[in-house]
């Protein structure tokens, strides 16, 4: 099924609780998430004596029980060695307490990533509780009354999300298994063997801090968790955490590394559909963005906030969260724009950042009216 130069062998994901076997020793399986999403993928490696889990899925009840069902279907009789996870995101580490304590094996994880799901929930309770959001939001050309909005919607969800963060175990004991106290540190260039097969650790940024990949040559296949996506293009944000962050760049030079994979790669991604084609793919997800910072340039020949490039990035309303993540965003391409010495940002009296074009060529590389169409809203993977 070839669409915008990709091919997809799998018009389908797994249903839940089942596992397809992709490539030798290679098994896809999905666990449910709520929105848009619906999914993510997850996979196992076969090893001689037992199994490695690749991402974990959310930290619920459902999903847990759905893992139960996989140990007891579709591992033949060996156990799990291992658990592997991408990166620190919720959707990926959820489960990883629960696996990690049921078997009693290590977890692996890049050190930057598994720090910074540590401290994923600590410190940083909402979008307006302390003066350095406060600052990062209003510099941005937010107003309180977003932020007192923004503020609720996480108080609101602080419970869910602590819930898929500290995964529960055996319910009916009425015990958690709480997100890991060691691990072993994956670094780039490693090579885990697995089933007979070499994987190759290939770190990426910008999505995540140091988000790890695994490439098998000898199978050509790439585990690309958020790092590569097919359809959707994966957040790529500043935060008041680092507020002068440029992780759209780190993103930007990671793609550029990854472009020398073999265009046979079949990549396995944790969103949408595996698929071949990782060279267009990346070539397209760099350009998007290159368009999106020229968008942003031809819109900033008068002083912008950050607010007020949303519109070039995103079609339709946001509500205060969304507001929140798209702002980070928009941020991320105009500190990019920055390093390039493309747009100066000045701040104001008013105690608000404004961006300028400053680019004497962009009159000639401009092209208003042709840009890609702005996205619907910013995505949460």
């Amino acid at each position: 099924m070839p669409t915008n130069g990709l091919t997809y062998p799998h018009d389908k994901h797994p249903d839940h609780g089942s596992t397809i076997e992709v490539a030798e020793g290679v098994f896809w399986l999905t666990m449910p998430m709520g929105g848009s999403l619906t999914h993510i993928n997850l996979y196992l490696l076969e090893d001689d004596d037992g199994w490695y889990v690749v991402d974990t899925g959310l930290g619920t009840t459902e999903t847990r029980d759905l893992w139960v069902e996989i140990f007891e279907s579709s591992l033949r009789g060996k156990p799990v060695k291992g658990v592997i996870c991408t990166h620190m995101h919720p959707d990926h580490i959820g489960q990883a307490g629960m696996i990690t304590e049921r078997f009693r094996v290590p977890l692996y994880m890049t050190r930057s990533e598994y720090y910074q799901a540590r401290s994923m929930f600590s410190g940083f309770s909402s979008y307006g509780a302390n003066w350095l959001s406060q600052e990062f939001y209003q510099r941005s050309g937010m107003d309180t009354s977003y932020l007192e909005k923004a503020g609720r919607e996480w108080r609101r969800r602080a419970p869910e999300m602590q819930a898929r963060f500290r995964t529960r175990a055996e319910e009916s004991e009425g015990e958690h298994a709480a997100f890991p106290v060691g691990f072993r540190r994956l670094q780039e260039g490693d090579v885990l063997t697995i089933g007979g097969h070499d994987w190759l650790v290939m770190v990426g940024s910008g999505h995540s801090p140091e988000h790890a990949c695994l490439f098998c040559k000898s199978l050509r296949v790439l585990l690309s968790g958020d790092q590569i996506l097919p359809v959707i293009t994966s957040n790529v944000s500043v935060h008041p955490s680092e507020p002068e962050a440029n992780p759209l760049k780190v993103w930007m030079e990671s793609h550029d590394r990854f472009l020398d994979l073999p265009e046979s790669t079949f990549v396995l991604p944790a969103h949408n559909l595996p698929f071949y084609g990782v060279r267009p793919r990346l070539r397209a997800l760099i350009n998007h963005h290159e368009d999106r910072m020229l968008a942003i340039e031809e819109h900033c020949t008068t002083p912008q906030t950050a607010k007020a490039l949303l519109p070039v990035l995103f079609k339709r309303e946001l509500d205060a969260r969304q507001m929140m993540m798209a702002l980070g965003e928009a941020i991320a391409h105009c500190h990019l724009l920055l390093h390039r010495n493309r747009i100066e940002r000045i701040l104001d009296e008013d105690g608000i950042y404004r961006y300028l074009s400053i680019d004497p060529d962009l009159e000639r590389r401009k092209h208003p009216g042709h840009h890609d169409a702005p996205d619907d809203s910013p995505m949460l993977v």
